[in-house]
């Protein structure tokens, strides 16, 4: 039972050095971050097993483990010498689409790493590598030559509709009122939406709502088809066989009057399609 109690402490002490030191102490560990963890630990699993030392001695070590690093951390934010001390710098493997062998050997990295970790960047041929640099944190950060790279709606002159934060306004069944009302939508929308979807709130496992009012839901049944959206579609249908029909009214008319109006209404709509068309395509 003493064991117990005293193994629940150390986790309880843990766990809070954890969450103050912050997310980055479990992400992208450093020299110094690493060892910190690893002595933290081995120093947890001493007091919560030796009974014959004193528990304060143990709480005591973990107290200079954790304020040290806290201290340094804080002192890092202001000194880039003490920064690039502690966390190393980074090391350039690739440049300008050649392998760097010294700088491989320097950081003991075989040629059979380098290519694992270029796949794991979805990146098989080094010939497609322009720049490659290997972070203080370990992780292998690739830029790919102009020609191998993704192709963008930029890249192609296209305009299209900004993307926004997704709200998960449905989990398991249970409606989410604080992301529901950040959308600036309320449950009887919500349930307005779920009938035109044929499906109940209980068969919704999750469902999400995007910047223009869409509602997406993942169901518990997989078997069920969900239709999908015709209201954004349809409407721009709906806005093209009117620029059509304006188009149509200016050839068909006698009218020099008429002829300029449809003409210059078919104008402004169609610039006005070609605004709201990519958000009506998402």
């Amino acid at each position: 039972m003493h064991i117990a109690l005293r193994s629940f402490t150390a986790l309880v002490i843990l766990f809070a050095i954890t969450r103050i030191l912050g997310k980055k102490q479990i992400s992208q560990l450093t020299f110094f971050e690493y060892i910190t963890g690893i002595t933290l630990g081995e120093l947890a699993g001493f007091i919560s097993t030796d009974l014959e030392a004193h528990y304060l001695y143990g709480l005591t070590a973990i107290a200079v483990w954790f304020l040290v690093p806290f201290v340094v951390e804080l002192f890092t934010l202001k000194s880039l010498r003490l920064r690039e001390w502690l966390e190393g710098r980074g090391t350039v493997f690739i440049q300008e689409g050649k392998v760097l062998e010294d700088n491989l050997k320097r950081e003991r990295f075989t040629v059979n790493e380098l290519l694992e970790q270029l796949r794991t960047k979805s990146v098989f041929n080094v010939a497609d590598v322009e720049f490659a640099m290997l972070e203080a944190s370990g992780d292998l950060s690739v830029l790919l030559k102009s020609e191998n790279q993704p192709l963008t709606p930029k890249h192609l002159g296209m305009r299209v509709a900004p993307d926004r934060e997704t709200k998960a306004v449905v989990i398991d069944g249970n409606i989410m009122d604080e992301p529901l009302a950040a959308a600036g939508l309320s449950r009887e929308w919500l349930h307005t939406e779920l009938e035109k979807l044929g499906v109940t709130l209980e068969n919704v496992f999750i469902g999400q709502v995007n910047a223009y009012g869409q509602l997406y839901v993942d169901l518990y049944d997989d078997k069920l088809q969900v239709p999908q959206q015709t209201d954004m579609p349809l409407l721009l249908a709906t806005l093209k066989k009117c620029e059509a029909d304006l188009t149509l009214f200016s050839l068909s008319t006698a009218s020099p009057e008429a002829k300029a109006m449809y003409e210059q209404d078919a104008q402004q709509l169609r610039r006005m399609i070609d605004q709201v068309e990519p958000i009506l395509k998402r």
